[in-house]
């Protein structure tokens, strides 16, 4: 069952981040994606340096009409976001989300509201974290923050599941996403061997997988951008939320697996290839906790 995706993501020549940690794994699921590159880079950002080009909102802009031209918009499924680099740049993306509704009404949006981690804080310009609260919320179907964001967007302090789980009720319930995957979890007192993601549904429910926590020094760049990417996937191959849910926790756990085995830096996402598909058994169950 294919799909067409439009990923609107920062791109990197070495390494695995933003387009280049999404596109792969979603090819490998057997979709069609067209990628729209905000920044060309020569690696990421966490390295301290780096060269390249940031693109501007008429260049982004203009990329779309051509492929609105073209009638690769028409029927497209998924919008797939993650670093926005600008308020500029996000009211371009919102503009594309309109022009791709009016193309298809079905079509859905997911994002991934980058601005910080815990640990690090914001890192993001001023204006990006307004952006994600007045303009993507209520019209993203699928958002995918970590804990620092949730807690960002929701104004609760995330420190426990119940904390979660009441940030992603006031997310729902001001008219934001039918589902909200919290990329990664760890609760206060909790087994530090272990990080979780957590599932809300605007229905109510909220499901959990546990995963080892391997390890990884320096945490490598890119992982929520897989998991969004593969969370997306594999929705669109038809599966249950909880069981698109226990997919991705078997694919990136596979990846971080590859990851530590290669001893480098960077996601090893051509090491890992063959987890990017529908596992006959996943490894970690998935809970519901609420």
């Amino acid at each position: 069952m294919q799909k067409t995706i439009l990923s609107i993501q920062s791109h990197v020549a070495f390494g695995y981040v933003g387009n280049r940690a999404a596109v792969f794994p979603l090819q490998r699921l057997g979709h069609d994606v067209m990628a729209v590159n905000t920044v060309q880079f020569s690696n990421h950002t966490g390295y301290g340096a780096w060269r390249g080009e940031i693109f501007s909102p008429e260049h982004i802009t203009d990329l779309l009409t051509g492929l609105e031209e073209r009638g690769a918009l028409d029927g497209l499924n998924v919008l797939l976001t993650g670093y926005i680099g600008s308020a500029a740049l996000g009211a371009v993306v919102v503009k594309a989300y309109e022009r791709l509704k009016a193309h298809n009404p079905n079509m859905i949006w997911c994002c991934d509201p980058v601005m910080g981690d815990v640990g690090r804080g914001f890192f993001v310009q001023e204006g990006i974290p307004g952006f994600f609260q007045s303009e993507a919320l209520h019209r993203a179907d699928i958002l995918t923050p970590n804990m620092f964001e949730l807690s960002a967007l929701s104004g609760f302090g995330v420190t426990t599941r119940r904390a979660a789980h009441d940030a992603c009720r006031r997310l729902h319930e001001q008219g934001g996403p039918e589902m909200i995957l919290v990329t990664s979890f760890t609760e206060d007192g909790d087994d530090p061997q272990e990080i979780e993601m957590l599932l809300s549904l605007k229905s109510g429910a909220l499901f959990s997988v546990a995963t080892p926590n391997l390890p990884l020094v320096p945490p490598p760049n890119g992982a929520g951008d897989a998991t969004a990417a593969l969370f997306t996937g594999y929705l669109l191959k038809g599966l249950p939320p909880e069981d698109a849910l226990a997919q991705t926790a078997e694919a990136v756990f596979s990846l971080f697996e590859a990851t530590q085995a290669s001893g480098r830096r960077e996601l090893a996402m051509t090491a890992a290839q063959n987890a990017f598909t529908l596992s006959p058994a996943p490894r970690f169950p998935v809970r519901k906790v609420g």
